[in-house]
């Protein structure tokens, strides 16, 4: 099977025409499918990444690049949100979703879009720290508390289960969804890069070597779909 950096970019292209799948999306689907684009676009649609029909046909082609800098230089995002029409990337409504997503993501820096975009890897090194910190409760106890904390770690890394900084007590999910009803289409967060300064770098490292991953980067960069 092919690796992730031997997929040909015109595949990447095509399914992405085709799904309106994010680029990593489209790139994971393909290696595990050995390369293959209908098996590719099946992966997507039982992943939940990509539909059938009409509704996957609709391209997102349209959409506002939006930028924020915060604490005097220490914090900065951009962020890419397409959207199906120049008319609705002029929409107030979007344009404001937009740059609330923006200072979502400064103020809240998600890791991931959702949790099927989290490795495999680092949710299982979660999970036998929680089991550690768990250690001698009773079996059926243990469990529900295990996956309890995953559910919280979830909400903490991926955009689309955490509280919204406007209102907690919205999820960026719920937040998507109420501003389709209002522009009456589809809009997607194609990708974002967010970049911070030495302390907040920190706090991550520890916490990636405390799970057995670690990184130098002091920027970090994710594409997905909403």
């Amino acid at each position: 099977m092919p690796t992730q950096t031997e997929i040909n970019p015109q595949l990447v292209k095509q399914l992405r025409d085709k799904t309106n799948a994010g680029m990593m999306d489209c790139k994971r689907a393909l290696t595990e499918a050995g390369g293959d684009l209908a098996k590719a676009e099946a992966i997507l649609r039982t992943k939940g990444i990509a539909s059938a029909g009409k509704k996957a046909s609709r391209a997102t082609k349209e959409g506002i690049v939006a930028s924020y800098i915060h604490l005097q230089g220490k914090v900065g995002v951009l962020v890419e949100v397409n959207c199906e029409t120049d008319f609705v990337a002029k929409n107030e409504n979007f344009r404001a979703f937009v740059k609330d997503i923006t200072l979502h993501i400064a103020a809240a820096h998600p890791l991931y879009v959702s949790r099927e975009d989290v490795p495999g890897p680092l949710i299982e090194a979660e999970r036998e720290i929680y089991k550690a910190q768990v250690k001698g409760k009773p079996e059926a106890v243990m469990g529900k508390i295990v996956e309890g904390k995953l559910e919280k770690f979830y909400s903490t890394v991926c955009l689309l289960e955490q509280g919204f900084i406007k209102n907690p007590d919205q999820t960026i999910k719920e937040l998507v969804s109420w501003v389709r009803t209002l522009s009456s289409a589809g809009s997607r967060v194609i990708s974002w890069a967010r970049r911070s300064g030495t302390k907040a770098k920190r706090r991550r490292q520890r916490r990636r070597r405390r799970s057995g991953f670690s990184s130098a980067r002091r920027s970090h960069y994710c594409s997905g779909g909403l």
